[in-house]
């Protein structure tokens, strides 16, 4: 089984923001049936068919910060090692729209990853980083301002394609593998 976490805040105040972009993927995973959905581990998680794996999806409803409280009891009840875990995050040094995955690494100064790494106790998880673009010039607040706004109009005309992109590269992963996954995922994100 792998466990697909996807990062973000609860509560409507953080709904459509930047920072929860990983929120956004897990429910397009899931998708519309919303009685899937059960509230355990600190947060709400579901367990779904994706191809031919049983996977099971995570929100931490602990605050971004604190993610890794929720991320650990459930990869402990789900018997899932840090190895197969995966989480989709917001990442600032990728520009808008672009999905890179990767295997491990250190925490860029997101705190939920930060979280995640010590609660597990290592940083070998898997990880989609979503692409939400650093503040433009001349922005007015600091980097967490950024990431707890809302995606800019233009923005919003492409978010259900980033969102469908990511959810199919996590599939992609469920079925083939991260090392099968990896190579072209990072490839077409560099075009």
């Amino acid at each position: 089984m792998i466990l697909v976490v996807g990062l973000g805040n609860p509560g409507r105040r953080y709904e459509e923001t930047r920072h929860n972009v990983g929120f956004m993927v897990a429910e397009r995973i899931v998708g519309g049936a919303a009685g899937l959905w059960r509230e355990k581990f600190r947060g709400r998680f579901a367990q779904i068919e994706l191809g031919s794996a049983r996977v099971a999806v995570l929100e931490p409803h602990t605050y971004m910060n604190e993610s890794g409280g929720s991320v650990r009891p459930a990869a402990t009840f789900f018997k899932v090692p840090p190895a197969d875990v995966l989480v989709v995050h917001d990442e600032l040094d990728l520009p808008f729209g672009q999905i890179r995955l990767k295997q491990g690494g250190g925490d860029a100064g997101h705190k939920g990853l930060k979280s995640i790494t010590s609660h597990l106790g290592t940083p070998e998880y898997m990880r989609l980083r979503v692409g939400i673009g650093r503040p433009p010039p001349g922005f007015r607040g600091d980097v967490a301002d950024y990431v707890l706004q809302a995606f800019a109009s233009a923005e919003r005309a492409d978010l259900d394609d980033v969102v469908d992109r990511a959810a199919d590269v996590v599939a992609e992963v469920v079925e083939r593998g991260i090392a099968a996954v990896m190579n072209a995922t990072n490839q077409r994100a560099k075009r």
